[in-house]
């Protein structure tokens, strides 16, 4: 069996003795490697497929004999939802589409019609409206608020940020680093409360400390569903999965009333803002923004029906806002 399903099944993937032996179904990327492990194995095919798809069963086990080749010589092997589903896709792409379609909806994997294409490159050297660009410590997932807002950590060894340290943090900083190594707790977390009210922390990164200043991001340019509305968890969920654990890069370009930054924010050469328009997962702001590429990715997802536009008559955020402050 090839590396990356073994990992997958071993590492994601570790069913119950009971689920072993009542075939229960988990979906997800690993379940998928467990049963191609499995029919690797035994030649078997999980039960409850057949309720997915219209083909045999012997039509099923060349699928997964087909999808097994496909993984094990994928360099580097899918990994996330997204790249599976490209696999699957490419791989059985003779087939039927109620199967192909089946056999994702089994696995609970993105179908065709929601892949988007995401491209990958950099922003313009010099945006018209640029105040400053930060570059960010991994960001944790407690940080995203919502489908539009997430909290960043600054090194404070960045030049932008060095040279306008308080004083007064510095020392606590230093103060709490000598609390912590005498064991005095209580003194050490009355020093990170005091930097912390000054809009700073430290942080604990491969068993370092670093002095890091906090920002509130605000993403430029769209508008996600609020947490309470359809599709408003969902939103927070693929905006977390975009950054969590990642470093980040933040080009401001103002400051909204509530005093958080607003930015576009790149990760891994991917604009993050383009991922959640095309997703559905937020509207084109154009009350603030008039670029002509978030309109057109808005659209996109639109004619897709996917995310929050499978719904008829999505309601706008600005709108749901406006009525809770108003008493509606």
């Amino acid at each position: 069996m090839g590396n990356a399903l073994r990992f997958l099944y071993n590492h994601c993937f570790k069913p119950t003795p009971e689920q072993e032996s009542a075939g229960t179904h988990v979906a997800g990327v690993s379940a998928l490697a467990h049963d191609l492990y499995h029919f690797e194995i035994t030649s078997q095919v999980p039960e409850g497929l057949g309720g997915h798809v219209v083909s045999s069963k012997k039509a099923q086990a060349n699928w997964y004999k087909k999808i097994s080749e496909a993984w094990r010589e994928a360099k580097p092997p899918p990994r996330t939802p997204e790249e599976v589903s490209r696999l699957v896709i490419l791989t059985l792409k003779r087939h039927q589409k109620a199967d192909v379609e089946g056999i994702l909806s089994f696995y609970g994997l993105p179908l065709p019609h929601t892949l988007v294409e995401i491209s990958h490159g950099t922003p313009p050297l010099q945006p018209e409206g640029l105040k400053f660009e930060l570059q960010t410590l991994p960001v944790d997932a407690k940080a995203v608020a919502d489908g539009d807002t997430i909290t960043v950590y600054v090194n404070t060894i960045d030049p932008r940020e060095s040279s306008s340290i308080p004083r007064e943090v510095q020392m606590a900083a230093v103060q709490r680093s000598k609390a912590r190594s005498k064991k005095n707790y209580p003194k050490a977390d009355e020093l990170q409360k005091k930097i912390v009210d000054a809009g700073y922390r430290v942080l604990t990164i491969q068993n370092e400390d670093v002095l890091a200043k906090k920002y509130r991001i605000r993403l430029r340019g769209i508008d996600a569903p609020e947490s309470s509305m359809p599709y408003g968890k969902e939103a927070k969920e693929e905006l977390t999965k975009l950054v969590q654990g990642k470093c980040l890069r933040v080009l401001v370009f103002t400051e909204d009333r509530y005093g958080r930054c607003v930015g576009d924010i790149y990760c891994d050469g991917i604009f993050v803002q383009e991922i959640m328009l095309k997703k559905g997962y937020a509207w084109h702001y154009t009350a603030y923004d008039r670029r002509p590429e978030l309109e057109k990715w808005e659209k996109e997802a639109r004619a897709k029906r996917i995310g929050l536009w499978a719904s008829s008559n999505p309601e706008m955020p600005w709108e749901w806002r406006k009525d809770r402050r108003e008493g509606r």
